[in-house]
């Protein structure tokens, strides 16, 4: 459900905790025997300033894995729905779930990290450029992001450096499957911004959208 390089990130080796230490949050809807659609989330603390917003994903899934402090608020780490079932609302009613088990927990906020599902046609244009674009009708151009408007969220500010990914560029090679012969910056298809290569390193900066769920 996401590309293969999103797979490969820092923060990998946190993931199966998410269900000991968050069980309320970690979320699947069911047909049958058969899981249709995910969720998964961990709660945070948050001051409830734009400032104090983590820097992305990233930091928000380090803050919640790390931090002793009284978490306040829900950070979404990934919804995701069977190819299959996409186009059905199945996103909206996991969001929905993620809401009141947030709200069950005495939580008052979800913040969602928001990966705007058109930005990979515009690679080149900064996310603080595209949050902006709005269709004639006023709703947001992105899909996602118009899901979550739409469900009562607000735009809290750009996340440039949401997730950042580092690795040589044989793993890039082989999780793209494209060819980097040189430095450069290259459009890589599913990626929102370019991804930079330098010295044999490739670097990827994946751009999100903070949205925020109030919940009383």
């Amino acid at each position: 459900m996401f590309p293969e390089f999103l797979l490969h990130h820092a923060y990998t080796y946190l993931w199966n905790r998410l269900y000991s230490g968050f069980p309320a949050f970690q979320l699947a809807l069911l047909d049958g025997d058969d899981v249709v659609a995910e969720a998964h989330a961990l709660s945070i603390p948050w001051d409830g300033s734009i400032e104090g917003l983590p820097a992305g994903w990233g930091p928000a899934f380090e803050l919640g894995m790390t931090t002793d402090l009284l978490p306040t608020a829900l950070s979404m780490l990934s919804i995701g729905v069977l190819p299959s079932r996409q186009g059905e609302g199945l996103g909206a009613r996991m969001l929905e779930a993620s809401r009141d088990a947030a709200r069950a927990e005495g939580l008052a906020t979800v913040l969602a990290p928001v990966r705007p599902t058109l930005k990979d046609r515009y690679p080149l244009v900064p996310v603080e450029e595209y949050v902006t674009w709005r269709r004639p009708d006023g709703s947001h151009f992105d899909p996602w992001i118009r899901l979550h408007e739409r469900a009562g969220a607000d735009i809290d500010a750009s996340a440039p450096e949401s997730l950042a990914i580092e690795a040589h560029v044989a793993d890039w090679e082989r999780w793209t499957g494209m060819a980097l012969p040189t430095d450069g910056d290259y459009v890589v298809p599913n990626m929102l911004a370019p991804l930079v290569v330098r010295g044999g390193i490739g670097r990827h900066a994946e751009p999100n959208v903070w949205m925020r769920h109030r919940l009383s």
